[in-house]
């Protein structure tokens, strides 16, 4: 599932293709055919994400919320478009650019105010301006959950996934059955600030990099990652194979369904 950097990135792409504008909005797949009926030629006036969740504002006071789940993209092209490939749920065009949604979990049309309710019931996002990392604190402060868990909640922290929660609980020598409330105030404000900084790199070049300058392969030797998630990391689908720092085997076990790595001596 994409991580919230992936969607600030679209919402940035969306914004600069569509921000402004009239667009052109249809469902070649139909499903979502009556929504795009009631947007085909309005104005589109700003794109905003808020940890995995994309909205799109246009100006008759609707909103499109889109989940990617799993197995949703959008796919950019130049005009003129191209025939739909596939099962196109939403497809918008500009003046220049267009973009082809297909396989979200979610994409409906709601109201300015249903936005609102939908963005209230999730955690702070690192990557906003508006975040509040004391709301996640007052959370997290107060459970007995591991912090492996709490990192993933969306409620509490939206935006995080399963790399960035492996990669920065490495980066702070934190076990991840560590419990919230066991935490501790400063290596939160610490977790909280790497964050920020990592996503918003991510944001930015499109990739997940969390390896430290004097661990990357150009420093250490050792060959590059070949991933097709790419980027350099520490833990995350490394399991097995030995830790950047001290070459214990990375551990690997499930939480909540979900895998979860870290490495067993630099976490202890």
């Amino acid at each position: 599932m994409p991580e919230g950097h992936t969607l600030h990135r679209l919402a940035r792409e969306h914004q600069a293709d569509f921000g402004d504008g009239a667009v052109r909005v249809s469902s070649p797949q139909g499903r979502f055919t009556a929504g795009a009926a009631q947007l085909d030629g309005v104005l589109f006036e700003r794109a905003e994400a808020h940890g995995k969740h994309l909205f799109h504002h246009y100006a008759t006071d609707a909103v499109v919320h889109v989940h990617l789940g799993l197995y949703g993209g959008f796919t950019g092209f130049a005009l003129p478009a191209p025939e739909p490939r596939g099962q196109v749920r939403l497809r918008l065009e500009g003046e220049e650019r267009g973009t082809d949604l297909r396989g979200p979990t979610r994409c409906d049309l709601i109201t300015p105010e249903e936005a609102e309710s939908r963005r209230a019931k999730l955690g702070p996002d690192p990557l906003r301006d508006d975040a509040d990392p004391e709301r996640s604190w007052q959370r997290i402060s107060r459970s007995r959950t591991s912090i492996a868990a709490l990192l993933m909640d969306q409620t509490v922290l939206a935006g995080v996934g399963n790399v960035y929660r492996a990669e920065v609980l490495f980066r702070h020598g934190i076990p991840p059955t560590t419990s919230g409330r066991s935490l501790g105030r400063e290596r939160w404000e610490l977790v909280w600030g790497d964050l920020v900084d990592l996503m918003a790199d991510g944001v930015k070049v499109g990739r997940i990099d969390t390896v430290r300058p004097e661990h990357e392969p150009q420093v250490t030797g050792r060959a590059p990652r070949e991933d097709r998630h790419g980027g350099e990391v520490y833990v995350y689908r490394r399991a097995g194979l030995p830790c950047l720092v001290c070459a214990t085997p990375v551990a690997l076990t499930d939480l909540h369904a979900r895998k979860l790595y870290w490495c067993p001596t630099c976490q202890s």
